[in-house]
């Protein structure tokens, strides 16, 4: 039968979308402190936004420092001096022979932007240091034959080029190597963000590299599709990217990772472009499919330009649901038997006692009947239950599907929960506990205006190993802020984000005050360090879906072993002999 493909039209971003340049997140959506300790968050994108939030600031003073307050604040002196390009003419004038004026931009704030991802060492880099290098220009290509042509120019000039997408990496992917002697340029994909086609028949979409997740999912939903991979950062990473970083998304458990996701892929070297002329549902041809080397790349082998990825229909039912659980390790248990026993949800997710705290700070006041209700629901959990108020972990559940197969999960779930002491905690919470995760982005932003150095990593584990790696990662964090006396107590957490068959994907949040310390990103950093190196030793991975990059290239010796290192050094001269794309990411030089 012949395929029916739609091909929609380019995507409209709201002029209202724009994105900041300097933080996280977009221009119009803010944490902010008002008169009488009261917090808000700005715009109405949230369910968070618009309202007053008058418990946050007092639980962050008890947490971690009683000097947190409106006025006391470590001003940004963004923009940071920034460093004359290094500019090679003869390569520019050779891409203006193909490229608009408007597809090459030298401004130093734009290309600041370019310079960096979102880590705290980045970000306390932009608005209270100094940043050493940057992309001497900003290109943005609008279609395959433009990248090819940028690519031979970088080539035979002698230029290193960086790949972007949407700039959310956590690995400082997008640092530029200080001792890089070539010019440097940044290559934006924005330009090339449409979904070219939409087989509808064989559940397939064609997506350019530049498409940003939240458009990708609102433009298949007009055609009743999903890809189904939502990553924290789905409103600003892109196609590329997840590729690149070898992403995973919150709702794992139907529709996979990205490499679960993508049937094909188109890479443009600087040994000529990787592409095939069919896409099937699976085949055994050797090791001539890209995929393999490009999962994970982070821009070190070419430049990815589209992606064949598979596409599902929108789901007939979807319901959130929560669960409270005595304890971390009770939570734990109930994953366990999850995928023992039963189909886990699209989404399960489970947060420690410090984030239970967290987000009911950020819930606003209860008033009249509700706040009674709340006085119950609590009295329920802490006297009927017994559940220790400072012990108590909860999980949030996204299920979808048919409205059988949702029935059926929900079913399960609650009856495993029980098994494990867990408490039914009500869809609002749920769908709060999901939606919050775009939201609570913003607050690193907000609590590093107030002396806040704040963080997050991920791993994975096995079964065997998970409960250990949550309580040593913990304790070594608690030893190190300790070690070094930083000024008032830590801000600890653990968050279990994905489920497999095999084990579970940990996230681990720090935070510390920084007010008197010096340097405090690089002690922030040691900080981090230490706690890599107990994950390693308590059997937990060092990257889950977040990449390498350069945070965490150093441990790559005792991960992969001398003969995978030169493995991987061999592809890399091969299919970039000249380090074109020389980002140093995974350590590639």
């Amino acid at each position: 039968m012949d395929s029916n493909r739609i091909v929609p039209p380019p995507p409209v971003v709201p002029t209202e979308d724009q994105e900041s340049i300097s933080v996280w997140g977009f221009n119009d959506t803010r944490f902010q402190m008002l008169d009488g300790d009261i917090v808000r968050m700005t715009g109405d994108r949230y369910e968070l936004a618009g309202t007053d939030l008058p418990e946050i600031l007092g639980w962050v003073r008890d947490q971690i420092h009683p000097d947190i307050a409106a006025d006391n604040l470590n001003p940004s002196q963004y923009p940071p001096p920034i460093a004359e390009a290094r500019v090679n003419e003869a390569f520019v004038a050779e891409v203006r022979s193909f490229l608009q004026d408007d597809q090459l931009d030298d401004d130093a704030e734009v290309r600041l932007r370019h310079g960096h991802g979102q880590t705290q060492e980045e970000m306390y880099r932009i608005k209270y240091d100094q940043v050493r290098r940057i992309p001497a220009l900003v290109v943005y290509p609008a279609d395959d034959e433009q990248v090819e042509k940028l690519v031979d120019a970088a080539a035979t000039h002698n230029i290193s080029l960086i790949p972007y997408g949407g700039g959310t990496n956590v690995s400082n992917a997008l640092h530029c190597p200080e001792d890089e002697q070539r010019m440097i340029v940044s290559v934006d994909m924005a330009r090339m963000n449409r979904i070219l086609w939409i087989d509808t028949d064989n559940h397939m979409a064609c997506i350019q590299a530049g498409a940003v997740g939240r458009v990708i999912a609102e433009q298949l939903e007009e055609y009743g599709f999903t890809i189904g991979h939502e990553p924290d950062s789905i409103e600003f990473s892109t196609m590329g990217g997840w590729i690149a970083t070898h992403a995973s998304g919150m709702k794992k458990n139907r529709y996979g990772n990205i490499e679960d996701i993508v049937l094909d892929v188109t890479v443009i070297t600087a040994r000529g472009t990787l592409e095939r002329p069919h896409v099937v549902p699976r085949e055994s041809i050797g090791i001539g499919d890209p995929r393999r080397f490009i999962y994970g790349s982070e821009g070190g082998f070419g430049i990815i330009t589209q992606a064949v990825v598979k596409i599902f229909p929108l789901p007939e039912a979807q319901e959130y649901g929560s669960i409270i659980f005595p304890s971390l390790d009770k939570g734990i248990d109930f994953m366990y038997e999850l995928t023992r026993t039963a189909t886990p949800p699209a989404s399960v997710r489970l947060v420690d006692n410090t984030q239970v705290q967290l987000s009911q700070t950020l819930k606003p006041p209860s008033q009249g009947l509700k706040k009674r209700k709340s006085r119950l629901e609590k009295w329920m959990v802490h006297r009927v239950q017994g559940f220790d108020p400072d012990e108590l972990a909860a999980c949030t559940l996204v299920f979808e599907g048919s409205k059988a197969e949702v029935d059926t999960q929900q079913r399960d779930v609650y009856r495993i929960a029980d098994k494990h002491g867990g408490l039914k905690g009500g869809a609002a919470y749920g769908r709060r506990g999901y939606q919050l995760t775009y939201g609570i982005a913003y607050l690193r932003d907000w609590i590093l205006n107030h002396w806040l150095l704040a963080e997050s990593f991920e791993t994975s584990a096995a079964w065997s190993d998970a409960k250990a790696v949550c309580r040593n990662v913990t304790k070594r964090l608690e030893e190190e802020h300790a070690k070094r006396n930083l000024p008032g107590k830590p801000f600890i957490s653990a968050r279990v984000t994905q489920v497999y068959p095999t084990g579970v994907a940990i996230y681990f949040y720090f935070a510390y005050y920084f007010k008197g310390v010096d340097n405090p990103s690089d002690v922030f950093s040691e900080v981090e360090h230490a706690a890599r190196e107990e994950v390693l030793k308590s059997g937990g991975s060092l990257s889950h879906h977040h990449g390498i990059g350069k945070i965490r290239r150093d441990f790559l010796p005792e991960v992969l072993s001398s003969g995978i290192l030169e493995w991987q050094k061999e592809i890399k001269k091969a299919v970039d002999p000249a380090n074109v794309f020389g980002a140093g990411n995974q350590g590639f030089e």
